[in-house]
């Protein structure tokens, strides 16, 4: 026994040391938690690890992307497009959700009031910077799918904080502005389905409706927590989470593939581009009502979703393609932070859950291996090739990859 142990804390020496030049303190600091608990649970230096890492990683995301930190533009709380100010455009909205779901992960991981600090200061800076606000509402966009992400890293916030006036705005934005997209349920060939953008009449997105029904399913499970709900009922946020997602599965889903498909024209053809992001949400929609509802049939669903990533999707040498650049930077790590929970469900099958946890874990590892920037910390989206120190990375891609590195944080364990 002592031998087994000595060589368990000699590894994770050996691991740790490879960090130790960007943040010998944090080191020093898990290495000691380590020794004295390594005894009575082997997985922790597993758990370290990874919070050592997403945190450097969440760290490096703040140091070159938030606005902010650049001399000359100190009131610019907001994330940069390009890291070290090599892209500062403001007409792509939808990733400040991401990046400050991040952060809400960081500050849930680390109870470190350096992350919570930036809530007030991005509460600013996303609706000023939102390139299509409109005067009653400077957090309204064109994109019905862009005020999805935003109200989901909102409600996130909140339950972060308890801070009610974070999930005012995302149940406001939801009833003004994203179910009322629904519809028309009479008309043919849509008979539902949120749209995807205000001025692109029945255009129907999977984008549009897996994060619509998880916005409803989410404020549905806050709704008792409340001081101020509102005159909406807490059932009709279920019941139109359940009809948003059914609409998804009935026209934009394979039942036999588990491929998702990514829209309804106004013609009503039915697009066969398949993307990990809309995988994502659909697999993360039908896990949230699986949890609300007990109804077996959805948690079905998302593990049908999620194979077909696996099976068929990772052609990569066993991980997803590589997205470097563009609204595409982000699509897998969507998907993971939706798989990550999935994976964490006890109601899986034993053999479903080791497959889904050694896909996660050995994708996360080909990143730090491959794909990571040692000295940076930045990843460029591409999993076999880091960027180099002073090459410019796209936030998105770098935002998936901080979504991957915190959703190893709460991946866990496989039993003994």
């Amino acid at each position: 026994m002592l031998k087994i142990n000595s060589i368990i804390f000699l590894s994770v020496l050996v691991v740790f040391s490879f960090w130790s030049e960007h943040n010998s303190e944090k080191v020093e600091e898990v290495l000691t938690r380590t020794s004295e608990q390594v005894e009575s649970n082997e997985n922790l230096k597993d758990k370290a690890y990874w919070e050592n890492l997403a945190d450097q990683m969440s760290r490096s995301l703040i140091k070159h992307y938030w606005g902010a930190n650049f001399e000359g533009y100190e009131d610019r709380y907001y994330f940069n497009y390009g890291s070290d100010m090599s892209n500062m455009t403001t007409n792509h909205y939808w990733p400040q959700a991401h990046a400050m779901d991040v952060l809400v992960d960081s500050y849930q991981r680390s109870g470190d009031q350096f992350y919570l600090d930036f809530y007030p200061l991005w509460w600013q800076g996303a609706p000023k910077y939102n390139f299509s606000g409109r005067p009653e509402d400077a957090w309204w966009n064109v994109f019905v799918d862009d005020m999805e992400w935003i109200t989901l890293a909102q409600i996130r916030m909140y339950q972060s904080t308890s801070n009610e006036k974070y999930i005012q705005k995302a149940i406001q934005m939801y009833n003004d502005w994203i179910w009322p997209a629904w519809g028309p349920e009479d008309e043919a060939p849509w008979y539902g389905g949120i749209t995807w953008k205000t001025d692109v009449e029945k255009t129907k997105n999977a984008c549009s409706n897996g994060p619509a029904a998880l916005v409803a399913a989410r404020i549905y499970q806050m709704y008792d927590r409340l001081e101020s709900p509102g005159s909406k009922p807490k059932e009709a946020y279920l019941q139109e989470a359940v009809k948003i997602f059914s609409w998804l599965k009935s026209n934009l889903y394979d039942a036999e593939s588990g491929k998702v498909f990514d829209n309804m024209n106004r013609a009503g053809k039915i697009s066969p581009s398949i993307y990990t992001y809309n995988q994502g949400t659909f697999l993360g929609a039908a896990h949230d009502l699986y949890r609300i509802t007990g109804d077996k049939q959805y948690l079905k669903d998302a593990v049908k979703a999620s194979n077909y990533v696996i099976d068929h999707m990772s052609n990569n040498h066993g991980v997803l393609s590589n997205s470097t650049s563009g609204d595409g930077g982000l699509f897998n790590g969507i998907f993971f932070r939706y798989f990550v929970q999935l994976v964490n469900d006890p109601g899986l099958d034993p053999q479903t859950h080791k497959k889904f946890h050694d896909y996660m874990t050995n994708a996360a590892k080909v990143m730090v291996e491959n794909g990571l920037n040692k000295n940076t910390m930045l990843f460029g989206g591409d999993w076999w090739n880091a960027p180099g120190d002073n090459e410019p990375v796209a936030l998105t891609p770098m935002l998936s990859g901080c979504m991957l590195a915190e959703a190893m944080c709460v991946l866990k364990p496989l039993p003994n």
